[in-house]
């Protein structure tokens, strides 16, 4: 029976526990401070305890997966192995490296077992370790499992490794949804309607996707499962606009934009369809939907006061607060998921630029300050970078930012151009 049990957990990745070798062992490292500076890290190839010598292409390949991973936190730099010729057992302080990852992977009764230990190299000691059982076709999943423990560890947030972006693409010549892990990899078409899809939204829990497409003629609401790759569920397909859904953060609702009536208005329904309430009522157009975390507010878009502005409403009161007065228009707000900010696009001089503001209103942010329009704005799951997309002449691509200005880089490159971006929560493993 106990055997029985041990293999149902490693099913799910299994026999994952943390041990801290000290007290207080984690660091906890301000890494949203404008003048952190990088720190300095090694991981040596992975080693098979049973060769303990030995340098595998696979020990390799993962110790390069847990460095793609961390780097691409934005707080970490990964020295190289030729540095060090790979050597367990380098003078790390003479390299200036501030933390060593030991990494090790082997078989235990036909499953992969992989463990991580982080050394802290000034006091050439041990702070924390992991290991995780699985099968061997998890292999990937695991080491970015690993990687978001070791950023854990580090700044007492799990990191965003397995995580994905939805987002469209005209790469076969229709405007299809798309998704990618943040890593560039794993590339997948969600949506084959040989028509125009826009607006993916992910459901809190990442299992869905709420999106409009028009290729029955009309822009109609559907949501897909994506733990399969076959049908996806028309839910809403009133005359007129059934697009832009926000879904609120237990999953059960959704805002959408419908003009069923003539004007633009925001609709509460079900995820099944029924509609439950109508949010906005003959006060211009209304879009954009996006939730705060705690599921009170909703910020939005609307231009009932002659321009696209970013409103706030409240979801017991109903009552509106606009909170962009600056710029020309302003338009598809996201509520960051520490809901202490939203982001949103705004017109300015030179183009359509990335600004930030609080939910209470003030002095925005202008995040963007490069030629070219910056608009889409989604969160990552710790509220550290904002995927975004860029367009520079006919060239239309992702990007992400951090929460401070800095590190505007493309996500990935791929055939045709990508839009509409939206930056998944953290996913089961």
């Amino acid at each position: 029976m106990k055997k029985h049990i041990v293999f149902i957990l490693s099913a799910i990745v299994a026999l994952n526990f943390f041990t801290s070798f000290e007290a207080g062992a984690r660091v906890y490292l301000d890494i949203t401070s404008a003048d952190m500076k990088k720190l300095s890290i090694a991981i040596p190839a992975f080693i098979d305890p049973a060769a303990p010598g030995a340098v595998t292409d696979k020990g390799q390949k993962m110790a390069d997966l847990v460095a793609k991973a961390l780097t691409f936190h934005g707080f970490v730099s990964v020295i190289p192995a030729s540095s060090y010729q790979n050597n367990r057992e380098a003078n790390w302080s003479a390299l200036g490296v501030d933390y060593v990852i030991f990494g090790s992977f082997g078989n235990e009764e036909g499953e992969m077992v992989i463990e991580g230990k982080i050394m802290d190299t000034k006091g050439n000691k041990m702070l924390a370790g992991k290991r995780y059982r699985a099968p061997w076709d998890k292999n990937h999943n695991i080491l970015l499992k690993l990687s978001d423990e070791i950023v854990f560890q580090l700044t007492g947030e799990q990191g965003v490794s397995n995580t994905k972006i939805a987002f469209v693409s005209d790469q076969t010549g229709k405007k299809e949804i798309y998704l990618a892990d943040v890593l560039g990899e794993g590339v997948r078409q969600v949506t084959r309607h040989n028509g125009l899809a826009i607006s993916p939204r992910f459901s809190p829990d990442g299992g869905r996707l709420a999106y409009t497409s028009y290729h029955r003629g009309n822009p109609n609401l559907y949501i897909t499962d994506l733990s399969q790759d076959k049908t996806t569920k028309p839910i809403s397909w009133q005359p007129g606009l059934n697009m832009a859904p926000g879904w609120s953060p237990d999953g059960q609702s959704l805002i959408t934009t419908m003009s069923k009536d003539g004007e633009s208005d925001l609709v509460l329904m079900t995820t099944g369809g029924k509609i439950l309430d109508r949010l906005t009522s003959n006060q211009g157009i209304n879009v954009s939907a996006s939730w705060a975390p705690d599921g009170r507010r909703f910020a939005f878009v609307s231009d009932r006061s002659s321009t696209p502005q970013i409103y706030i409403m409240d979801i017991g009161s109903r009552q509106v607060q606009r909170i962009t007065y600056s710029g020309k228009e302003n338009t598809t707000p996201s509520w960051s998921p520490k809901g202490d900010l939203i982001a949103y696009t705004g017109l300015t001089d030179n183009g359509y630029q990335l600004f930030v503001i609080s939910p209470e209103g003030g002095e925005p942010t202008q995040l963007t300050q490069y030629w070219g329009n910056y608009e889409s704005p989604s969160w990552s799951p710790d509220g550290r970078q904002i995927v975004l997309a860029r367009s520079k002449g006919n060239q239309k691509e992702l990007c992400r930012i951090f929460l401070k200005g800095q590190g505007l880089v493309p996500f990935f490159s791929l055939k045709g151009s990508q839009t509409y971006p939206q930056w998944s929560p953290r996913l089961q493993y």
